[in-house]
């Protein structure tokens, strides 16, 4: 069924969060992924309480009327009793809040010159304390996309929530070193026009994130949630997507789904959804809203002068986008190379340094010869260290080993540690000529293929395979 978004009141808006480095945001625990073996364990039970307004979040009552207990486990090591909710929260990470304030000035936003921190209501166990604390930090953003303005009009940073580990009928089980991580919250107005619209939108705002210092990098570091609704339909918040190619997707399947309901006449309730594998969706809970949200009394509020704005501006790093267009300027690399080299020390260093080789090569070597080694040898090129690159590299660079020896060389590092030139001197090209015309004179009427391919079994890695190339051709012509 093909969708014509104009004429069905699609509106759809982003909240992207991206967790920071450092230290926690109320403590000064670190932020990491913990593999050290659990020394504690806390059982908890949750329920709602009357926001600032004087009423109950309906998702929280929905979450308590599960009667469910929580049990909480972590190492004393990268914990402590602020996570637990056994001791107050300390001062705001100012660090974190610096970091947030550059992003929102690269996204066009005004920062506010008091930062209150709130408590949000959350008991589904996520949260010890039965709430997360969040603070807003600026207003008014927007970023440029190819349909035009996609407005920001809040920038929050808040505590991230524990990693659920089980869930079972009448527990839920929750590790605690995720807990409390800083976390930035990009929400943006309902500006978004298509599914691929949202996609270039997350994917804008994730380039402006990565393009600061102190955010993290990795699986689960970042992720999306979409806000959708459409005329007769209902505001729906589909969470947990990590890949932005899914995102059209599953946004194409949830309009679907409400078109069809409303087809047969059945009524939607504004809900809480989960972006599943197969790009589907799957109902959480109700729809949170205001009635979540009270001072939180435990943490002054935090005051940003215009002079530090001022001194942040000065600070604000070149955006991913830019340098990636320097890259591919200055090293003639294609736009998904610059990509993927662009924060690389390693290839900067080389390319300045190894004239011969060329950045196109070097980039390949950093990028795509890794790839190769686990496809056709199943090796972990993690296992190669900087100056196994330097070296091999620059044996290249001195003419020592042919282009096609490299990825011999590293699988030879991979396995045994060694780097063996002697095993991959490059044969002179006299020599070779005279080899190949015996290959060819031995086996007469093969096509031009066939005979590369004999020349680069013999010789693998001791010849560039541009150079078989034009000896064939010279030969069988």
């Amino acid at each position: 069924m093909e969708i014509d978004y104009n004429n069905i009141g699609f509106k759809c808006g982003l909240e992207c969060h991206q967790q920071l480095e450092g230290r926690k945001l109320f403590c000064s625990c670190p932020v990491l992924n913990s593999d050290k073996e659990a020394d504690i364990h806390v059982e908890r039970r949750l329920k709602s309480v009357a926001g600032e307004t004087g009423e109950k979040d309906a998702a929280a009552e929905f979450e308590m009327s599960k009667n469910k207990k929580f049990l909480y486990e972590s190492s004393s090591e990268d914990t402590c009793l602020v996570e637990y909710d056994e001791e107050p929260p300390h001062e705001i990470n100012r660090e974190a809040l610096e970091t947030t304030m550059k992003i929102a000035l690269l996204l066009n936003a005004k920062i506010v010159d008091e930062m209150q921190v709130m408590r949000k209501t959350v008991i589904d166990g996520s949260n010890v304390s039965g709430f997360q604390r969040t603070a807003l930090v600026a207003m008014d953003g927007f970023i440029e996309t190819s349909m035009g303005k996609v407005h920001i009009p809040t920038i929050c940073l808040e505590e991230e929530a524990a990693q659920k580990l089980e869930e079972k009928e009448d527990y839920v089980k929750y590790k605690l070193d995720r807990l409390g991580i800083p976390l930035i919250e990009i929400a943006t107005s309902a500006d978004i026009k298509s599914p691929e619209h949202a996609k270039e939108a997350a994917g804008h705002i994730g380039m402006i994130l990565r393009s600061v210092e102190g955010v993290k990098r990795g699986l689960g570091t970042i992720r999306q949630d979409v806000n959708i609704s459409i005329e007769k339909g209902a505001r729906t918040e589909v969470k947990g997507f990590q890949d932005l190619r899914s995102i059209p997707k599953v946004i194409e399947y949830e309009i679907k789904r409400q078109l069809e309901a409303i087809k047969h006449g059945k009524k939607l309730e504004r809900e809480v959804r989960k972006a599943e594998q197969d790009f589907t969706t799957s109902f959480l809970r109700p729809l949170p809203g205001a009635a979540r949200l009270y001072p939180e009394t435990d943490v002054i509020p935090a005051r940003v002068s215009s002079e530090m704005i001022e001194s942040l501006r000065k600070e604000l790093p070149s955006l991913l986008a830019d340098k990636i267009a320097d890259f591919e300027k200055k090293f003639w690399l294609s736009k998904e190379m610059a990509k993927e080299v662009v924060d690389s020390d390693i290839f900067t260093e080389l390319a300045d340094k190894l004239k011969n080789v060329g950045p196109s090569f070097i980039a390949h070597a950093l990028i795509n010869v890794p790839k190769e080694l686990k496809r056709r040898y199943e090796l972990d090129a993690s296992m190669l260290a900087k100056k196994d690159f330097e070296e091999v590299l620059g044996c290249l660079d001195k003419g020592k080993i042919t282009k096609e020896a490299v990825i011999e060389i590293f699988a030879d590092v991979i396995r045994g540690g060694k780097i063996d030139l002697k095993k991959y001197a490059a044969v002179a090209e006299d020599d070779i000529e005279g080899e190949i015309k015996k290959i060819v004179d031995s086996k007469p009427g093969l096509n031009i293929s066939a005979y590369m391919g004999l020349v680069m079994t013999k010789y693998r890695g001791k010849i560039e395979g541009k150079k078989v190339m034009e000896i064939l051709k010279k030969i069988m012509n």
